[in-house]
C-alpha cells in the first residue's frame, strides 16, 4: 500500500509499504477514507522528536472496515468508523476510569503511558496516512459512524483535534456566560473557540500572530487578538476592564515563539496566567515534552519550562493538561455534528490526495498563508 513515511527532518515521502494484517483476534483493518495532517505531526517533521525513520505517520484517521478479527463483535466489513488517536486496551485502571489517553498496556516505551498511531514514543503502531490501518482492541476503540459521506469532512475531526479542543475547554471549565481566552489559532485553537461557544461562552478572545488564522477565528465569532499589536495579555485585560477572562485554553505548546522568531516555551503560559482572572481555570492542550534536544536553552531541552508559577499560585488558578481521552467526548461530538450544532470542518483549508502530502507538510510547516487544516484522501488519484 501507499503511505506517508518519515525519512528525517523535513523529509517525508509517499512510499510503498507492507499492507497491515490482523495480528490479534480483536484487530480490524480499515480502508482509510480520510486522514489529516496534525500540527503535532510537525514536531516530528521538524526533527524535534525521536521518531524513527520509516515510521508511517498519521494519527487522525477514519475509514471503512475492510477486515475484522474473529473476536470482534461490534464491527463488520463495510462499517464506517472514526479511529481515536489513542490506542487503548479498555481494561486497565486508566481506561476503566475514562483516561484512555494514558492506557497502561498499549505502550511498551518505558515511563510512558498511552499509545497512539504514527507518533514518536507512543508505541509500535503504524499511522493512518496510508491506504489501510490496523486498529487493535477494535470493539473498544472504534466509533461507529452513519453510512454515507455527508459528514465526512466533519467526522474526520473526531479522531483528535475536535475532542482535544473540547477537552481543553472542559479542563478550563468553560460555562455558560463565561469570557474565554484561547491562545493559538491553529486547528486546535480554532476548534477550542468553536467548543467554547458549544459550552455557552458569552465572549471568546483568540490570540495568534498569523492574520489569516485570526480571520478564521473572527469568522467563528471570536474577538481576534494579534500579538503583532502588542502584549496580548494586556489587550485581554484592557478589553475586560482589568478583570481578565474567566478561563483560558493554551493550544500552542513547547515551540511557542515571539513574532521575531525567538523560541520561548514559557511565553504563552505566562500570557495565559496573566490574562485569566484569579481563581480561573486553565486548560493546557498544547504539546510539551519531557525532553526536547532542539530547544533554545538547556532547561527547556530537559523539559523544564520556567513559566510564572508564582503568579499562578498567587492567583489561585487551577491548571489541567495532558493528552485528550478521545472516547470521553467523540460520541457526543459526533451527535452534535449530525444535529447540525457543530461544524468543525469550517477550519479545513485544503483537501488533497495522499500523493500531495509531502508538499502539504512543507507548506503547513512554513505557515504558508491559507494553510490551516489539510485533510488527505488515500484513494484519490
Amino acid at each position: 500500500m501507499k503511505a506517508v513515511v518519515y525519512s528525517g527532518a523535513y523529509d517525508v515521502a509517499v512510499r510503498e509499504v507492507p499492507d497491515p494484517r490482523i495480528e490479534d483476534p480483536q484487530d480490524v483493518i480499515i480502508q482509510v477514507t480520510t486522514t489529516n495532517i496534525c500540527g503535532s505531526d510537525l514536531h516530528m517533521y521538524e526533527g524535534r522528536t525521536n521518531v524513527e525513520q520509516g515510521k508511517v505517520l498519521g494519527h487522525e484517521n477514519m475509514g471503512v472496515v475492510a477486515e475484522a478479527g474473529p473476536a470482534v463483535k461490534n464491527f463488520r466489513p463495510g462499517d464506517r468508523v472514526s479511529v481515536p488517536f489513542n490506542v487503548a486496551c479498555g481494561t486497565c485502571f486508566n481506561c476503566t476510569h475514562g483516561w484512555t489517553s494514558f492506557c497502561t498496556r498499549t505502550n511498551p516505551t518505558e515511563g510512558v503511558d498511552g499509545g497512539a498511531y504514527g507518533y514518536a514514543s507512543m508505541g509500535p503502531y503504524a499511522g493512518g496516512q496510508a491506504e489501510y490501518l490496523r486498529v487493535p482492541f477494535a470493539d473498544f476503540n472504534l466509533l461507529a459512524l452513519p453510512q454515507g459521506t455527508e459528514y465526512e469532512r466533519d467526522f474526520t475531526m473526531l479522531s483528535d483535534i475536535f475532542p482535544t479542543a473540547y477537552f481543553g475547554t472542559d479542563l478550563a471549565g468553560v460555562s455558560p456566560g463565561d469570557t474565554v481566552v484561547v491562545y493559538g489559532a491553529g486547528p486546535v485553537g480554532l476548534l477550542a473557540v468553536h467548543s467554547a461557544w458549544l459550552r455557552g461562552a458569552a465572549r471568546v478572545f483568540c490570540v495568534d500572530m498569523h492574520g489569516d488564522r485570526l480571520s478564521i477565528a473572527e469568522k467563528l465569532g471570536a474577538t481576534p487578538v494579534s500579538i503583532a499589536a502588542g502584549d496580548p495579555a494586556e489587550q485581554v485585560l484592557d478589553s475586560t476592564r482589568g478583570a481578565g477572562a474567566d478561563c483560558g485554553v493554551e493550544a500552542v505548546g513547547y515551540q511557542a515563539h515571539e513574532p521575531s522568531g525567538q523560541e520561548r516555551p514559557e511565553l504563552v503560559l505566562d500570557w495565559l496566567v496573566r490574562s485569566v482572572r484569579p481563581t480561573g481555570r486553565l486548560g493546557v492542550i498544547g504539546v510539551y515534552l519531557p525532553q526536547d534536544p532542539g530547544a533554545a536553552t538547556q532547561s527547556a531541552k530537559d523539559g523544564r519550562i520556567g513559566f510564572d508559577f508564582g503568579r499562578l499560585f498567587q492567583k489561585g488558578q487551577a491548571l489541567g493538561t495532558g493528552q485528550c481521552p478521545v472516547k470521553r467526548y467523540n460520541e457526543k461530538l459526533r451527535d452534535l455534528i449530525i444535529a447540525g450544532r457543530a461544524t468543525p470542518s469550517a477550519i479545513v483549508s485544503h483537501e488533497l490526495p495522499l500523493t500531495e502530502a509531502p508538499a502539504a507538510y512543507a507548506k503547513f510547516d512554513k505557515r504558508v498563508d491559507g494553510y490551516t487544516k489539510v485533510i488527505l484522501h488515500p484513494a484519490a488519484a
